[in-house]
């Protein structure tokens, strides 16, 4: 089936969003979120786009940018760039990311307003914590100083730092290209409990074990807490064998 052809918008902003293949875990670690951000930082330089806001979550990430053209050159560098730090890191192989990368055309002002605030709102919805406390997205760069993306067209529709804080904390409006729920156990905990029950750095190192011993670790993860959906987003492996395992 051929792929579809993606909304261009007029105006060259884009909500863009993608997760781990099979739902898995993106960034383990705090260097990990650093090296994306690097990435981010990078690629806007050579590829002269601008960064309106970011979020990253565990398992995926959500991204504004202004990009009058060049959009799929840009998220391909930006997408292989990272998966192949991420595969030499946990020695894995494969693709990392889930198909291509999804992307929403941006068309008017209100649309940019409610995307940045969904973006910014994604760790306060998912019950990590609020949005100013979290350490991997933009929020803090509109409210304090902007290092890597470009806040002024967002500031001067809502008014300036004080009125973003306001705006902030507005409900979300409309639909967007993501809706996980809040798991029983976190994913954070979830992390820690690979490492010290099953003694692996990282679930993707599920991926290399013999069937026998992976299933008796699939296991112990489900009689810990952690459900089918997660640990399939935190390991790689496919839903249909963690069930049977």
């Amino acid at each position: 089936m051929p792929r579809q052809a993606r909304v261009l918008s007029e105006s060259g902003y884009y909500h863009v969003f993608n997760r781990g293949i099979g739902k898995q875990i993106l960034f383990e670690d705090g260097d990990d979120n650093q090296r994306f951000i690097d990435t981010l930082r990078r690629y806007t330089e050579e590829e002269h786009f601008e960064l309106i806001c970011y979020c990253l979550m565990e398992n995926h990430f959500h991204l504004l940018v202004h990009a009058e053209t060049g959009l799929d050159r840009i998220m391909k560098r930006i997408c292989c760039s990272y998966a192949y730090y991420y595969n030499e890191k946990y020695g894995r192989t494969g693709h990392l990311f889930q198909e291509r990368y999804r992307s929403e055309a941006i068309k008017d002002d209100k649309q940019l307003l409610a995307t940045v605030r969904y973006i910014h709102n994604n760790p306060q919805k998912a019950g990590i914590c609020r949005r100013e406390e979290y350490a991997w997205s933009s929020w803090r760069e509109y409210a304090e100083r902007a290092t890597i993306v470009k806040p002024a067209i967002v500031l001067d529709i809502v008014g300036g730092k004080e009125a973003f804080l306001t705006f902030s904390e507005s409900a979300d409006e409309g639909h967007f290209m993501d809706d996980d729920r809040k798991e029983r156990v976190s994913d954070v905990q979830g992390q820690e409990i690979i490492r010290t029950v099953l003694k692996l750095r990282s679930g993707t190192q599920l991926q290399k074990m013999g069937k026998e011993e992976r299933d008796a670790a699939l296991r112990k993860l489900k009689e810990e807490g952690l459900s089918v959906r997660q640990i399939e987003r935190l390991t790689g492996i496919n839903r249909g064998v963690v069930l049977k395992a």
